[in-house]
């Protein structure tokens, strides 16, 4: 990928060219970055060395969220960043390009002489993406206390590790995990820029966007217990096939969310058995659900769950349904979306306001801190996906507008 002339795409480009193929999979051609694997270990390394390149202050938290300050680490404190995790064969821009930004946005206002009035903040959190342990957002949850320390430490990725195991064989103490007020009290604003995770901005012709809002989302475990048995003997009914249940609760998911103008995926199964000529005798789902507001939320998951234990009733299936994790709705700070707004206004920039389906860690902070997010266009609308991408005038475009944001919070001149 080819970014262009100009200090802003120079600064973007050396770094895309050093995390590029960290983690990337030849077969899909998608990432494979699982918190405390050896990919993360070496993105890791590569924020390391970015900060000591630029002699920025470098921070691991007790949770291993990273932090790169410029201008030391005392209160007032400006941050900005992402994560570098990413899902199972996700794409190169979702987290990265929010942290390779922040850096580039910083070596941009040197370049300028700025001389900013109080700590700026590059951040990198920790399994943002839930794929390996599964919950997601886990770095911000912690640092913020909406989760149980023992809870976190507890999960378990798909072979039985914990993440507490995992942290320690990383190098870090997964006893001190936990929330730290003196870090979030440090910090007056968070910014998060982020690819697109749609096509909203390209339909609206912008190449940069504000978050207005993120919309309640959950994720629910679904269990459908029958009976396994042979596939080559067993009369069609004295079946208990699970997969019957299943299949007919997804049919039934996509029929509620477009009843409730929601989203409902079933992206994760469990079989077992799992065997060509074996009647499964139980089959576990994951179920993500996603809607405009609370209310709406609740319908839909309640309608599936209808639709699910009558299906199971007539198939002669045992079902049962849990919460595993839930995001409230997030309205991002009016007040800071407003001047947001304006100082890109100022610089000629245009942004369009919209919501979005997806979760973030600027989700989580908003509850502690001043939060807003700049969406970068996806042409395609493509994410948790090889074939996610932006064009490289819009990522140079969006380090641009976030260095114009943090110039207008760290100089002495904006009025706070």
């Amino acid at each position: 990928m080819e970014f262009g002339e100009g200090p802003a795409a120079a600064s973007l480009q050396r770094m895309w060219d050093q995390l590029e193929p960290i983690g990337r999979d030849p077969g899909s051609g998608g990432y494979r970055r699982l918190t405390w694997s050896p990919a993360d270990a070496a993105l890791r390394e590569w924020f390391t060395v970015q900060a000591r390149e630029r002699d920025l202050d470098l921070e691991t938290d007790r949770n291993g969220n990273m932090f790169a300050w410029w201008g030391g680490r005392g209160p007032g404190a400006v941050l900005t960043g992402s994560h570098l995790d990413s899902v199972l064969d996700g794409g190169a821009f979702d987290g990265p390009l929010g942290v390779m930004s922040g850096l580039a946005a910083i070596d941009l206002l040197r370049a300028r002489a700025v001389s900013p009035d109080r700590p700026v903040g590059v951040a990198v959190f920790t399994e943002e993406e839930g794929t390996r342990f599964g919950l997601a957002c886990l770095g911000t949850k912690l640092l913020t206390g909406t989760v149980d320390p023992d809870t976190a430490r507890s999960l378990t990725d798909a072979a039985g590790t914990t993440f507490a195991s995992a942290m320690a064989q990383a190098g870090l103490d997964p006893e001190q995990i936990g929330p730290d007020a003196d870090l979030i009290g440090r910090i007056s604003m968070f910014i998060e820029l982020h690819i697109e995770q749609g096509r909203g901005l390209a339909d609206l012709d912008a190449a940069i966007g504000l978050a207005e809002q993120i919309w309640p989302h959950g994720r629910w475990r679904i269990q459908f217990t029958g009976h396994a048995d042979h596939a080559g003997t067993t009369r069609l009914a004295d079946r208990r096939d699970p997969m019957l249940t299943f299949a007919g609760t997804v049919l039934a998911a996509r029929h509620e969310a477009h009843r409730f103008n929601a989203l409902a995926t079933f992206g994760k199964i469990d079989l077992r058995p799992c065997a060509t000529n074996v009647i499964p005798g139980t089959l576990l789902a994951w179920l993500d659900a996603r809607a405009p507001d609370q209310g709406s939320l609740d319908r839909l998951v309640e309608a599936i769950t209808v639709s699910a234990r009558e299906s199971a009733r007539a198939q002669r299936i045992e079902f049962e349904i849990h919460r595993e994790s839930y995001s409230d709705d997030v309205v991002f700070d009016p007040v800071l979306r407003s001047r947001l707004s304006e100082v890109l206004s100022s610089c000629r920039i245009k942004a369009a306001t919209l919501p979005t389906g997806a979760g973030h860690d600027a989700g989580v902070l908003s509850g502690k801190v001043a939060t807003a997010m700049l969406f970068v266009r996806n042409p395609t609308g493509v994410s948790h996906a090889p074939g996610e991408y932006a064009e490289p005038a819009d990522c140079v475009a969006g380090v641009e507008a976030l260095a114009a944001i943090l110039q207008d919070a760290v100089t002495p001149r904006i009025s706070r």
